[in-house]
């Protein structure tokens, strides 16, 4: 239906699967995509710039995606970072199947896909990436992110990537303001109109 959005948690159009071609942590994979979910036709722009300009995930621990949609981001991590389990959520049931799909078929039998609410209340994240899904509005945004990166362990990082003009720049100046001193808020780059920001853990 037209009123589906990404951020639906049932979408109830037709599905209609397709098969896509993507090269994620350079191999080149055959994953599976469908209409009610974000960037159905492969990579969008923010996750290549993201993907092309962060650091290694650690190398071990517990790492996560927010909003992980069809899967990219966590299938990522976890291919580059085989000895670590990594965390895809979101909220879309239809993209929750397709994460874990093409989880399975790029052999990342590391990463675990599920809802917020099933991820262990006690367990904390060595490094975070996310495309944040901005469109849900700025209330809920800003509610997903302090969900999620007080449960940074101390010296752990999240990238965020966001186009500056969906307000790049001011969610780095309401993360700087927001999040406690033991978090440094930084710019890590700028490309194609999107902004990295870097949110370090110091201290607790």
């Amino acid at each position: 239906m037209a009123n589906d959005h990404y951020f639906s948690a049932n979408p109830s159009s037709d599905s209609r699967e397709r098969q896509i071609h993507v090269t994620l942590a350079d191999r080149p994979l055959t994953l599976t995509t469908a209409a009610g979910v974000f960037s159905p036709d492969g990579l969008d722009r923010g996750t290549r710039v993201l993907l092309g300009s962060v650091p290694p995930p650690a190398p071990d621990g517990a790492l996560l995606d927010v909003g992980c949609g069809w899967g990219p981001i966590a299938i990522t991590m976890a291919l580059e970072s085989p000895g670590a389990e990594v965390w895809g959520v979101d909220v879309n049931e239809r993209v929750l199947g397709l994460a874990r799909a093409n989880a399975a078929a790029a052999g990342a039998d590391n990463v675990t896909v599920t809802t917020p609410d099933d991820v262990p209340a006690g367990l904390r994240f060595r490094t975070i990436w996310s495309n944040p899904p901005i469109r849900v509005g700025k209330d809920e945004l800003h509610q997903i992110l302090l969900t999620w990166l007080p449960r940074l362990e101390v010296g752990g990082d999240a990238w965020l990537v966001v186009a500056k003009d969906l307000g790049g720049d001011s969610l780095q100046r309401w993360l700087h303001d927001t999040l406690d001193a033991g978090f440094h808020v930084s710019r890590a780059s700028t490309a194609k109109g999107f902004r990295v920001l870097r949110v370090h853990r110091a201290a607790e």
